[in-house]
């Protein structure tokens, strides 16, 4: 990103969106290329109350769609031999 400060819409919860997807041009005329910036809790004070939001970028791109339940099974390794 270029250093400006973008104005962050707010969902009906009141939360920020969990991810950003910024399309960024190509010089060269060719398909643009999209970042990808997910929401993580900023820290938390003394109290174990939540400071806040930042957004840290992803850079494998695209988010994963499931929903992670704690009993969930892991993700599956990439294609394996064997």
């Amino acid at each position: 990103m270029d250093g400006r400060v973008l104005p962050v819409l707010l969902g009906p919860t009141g939360h920020p969106p969990k991810t950003y997807r910024i399309p960024v041009p190509d010089t060269a005329g060719g398909p643009a290329t999209v970042l990808v910036y997910r929401r993580e809790p900023r820290g938390r004070t003394r109290l174990g109350i939540q400071k806040g939001w930042k957004y840290t970028y992803g850079p494998e791109g695209k988010p994963s769609d499931r929903l992670k339940w704690p009993w969930s099974k892991p993700d599956r390794p990439a294609d394996t031999d064997g």
